[in-house]
């Protein structure tokens, strides 16, 4: 059986490699990482912080993995899953013929806001805030100079995520959504996953797994299974 891609979009201050594990894990899936400029390979250019600019660029970069595809997955775990969400309307608008499903993880419905603001914070409190409400601390932020590169990333993402309004009036999706949060996510609840449904026609499910927010990072081969089932058994119960 030929793998199906799944386009994998990463939360704030990641790259690619926050997928590396994903790619060996699964014969069926083809994990198609979205790399956002300014990081890792791409740590040469500039840093975006409207997704508005970006995704048009992001669709071009990414057509070669996805355009001949005839059923896509598109993930995204918090700032990604706003992003894995423009990008499945964008795919939408160019192609009604392909079998979409978006699986948005640890995210409230798109445009809902979120307490505080975290853009504009000097460094220390800015770390010290994103932990406190995301649960989780990358230890490259405790490494003077480690932080110095990081820092900037998780930065531009937050202020991109911040500054993210939907589209006004724009029509829903009709594609199956599935959102996921983490049981003891303490940024993202229930009732703000259940939001999800609003933005589509199509079918809708949420998932819960063991874990806070930043789940995905212990707990990636859940959400591999997860993966795997609605690509190819896309059809989930509203």
């Amino acid at each position: 059986m030929t793998a199906l891609p799944v386009l994998c979009c990463p939360p704030a201050g990641a790259g690619p490699s926050f997928f590396n594990a994903w790619t060996r894990a699964s014969g069926l899936l083809r994990i198609v990482p979205v790399e956002l400029p300014g990081r890792e390979r791409r740590f040469t250019e500039p840093l975006h912080t409207d997704l508005a600019t970006l995704l048009p660029q992001l669709l071009h970069e990414l057509d070669p993995a996805i355009v001949r595809a005839p059923r896509l997955v598109v993930f995204g775990h918090s700032f990604g899953a706003v992003l894995g969400y423009e990008l499945v309307h964008a795919l939408r608008a160019r192609d009604r013929a392909q079998r979409l499903v978006l699986v948005a993880s640890g995210s409230p419905e798109p445009g809902t806001p979120r307490p505080g603001r975290l853009t504009g914070l000097p460094d220390d409190e800015f770390v010290a805030t994103l932990r406190r409400i995301t649960g989780h601390h990358d230890p490259a932020l405790d490494d003077p100079e480690l932080r110095q590169l990081v820092l900037p990333i998780v930065r531009a993402d937050v202020e991109a995520h911040e500054r993210y309004r939907p589209h006004a009036g724009r029509e829903p999706l009709d594609v199956p959504v599935v959102a996921a949060r983490g049981r003891r996510d303490a940024l993202v609840s229930a009732g703000e996953l259940a939001g999800w449904a609003a933005v589509t026609t199509g079918e809708f499910r949420a998932v819960e797994f063991d874990g806070g927010h930043m789940y995905p990072v212990d707990g990636w081969r859940r959400v591999l299974r997860l993966l795997e089932s609605v690509l190819f058994a896309p059809v989930v119960a509203r």
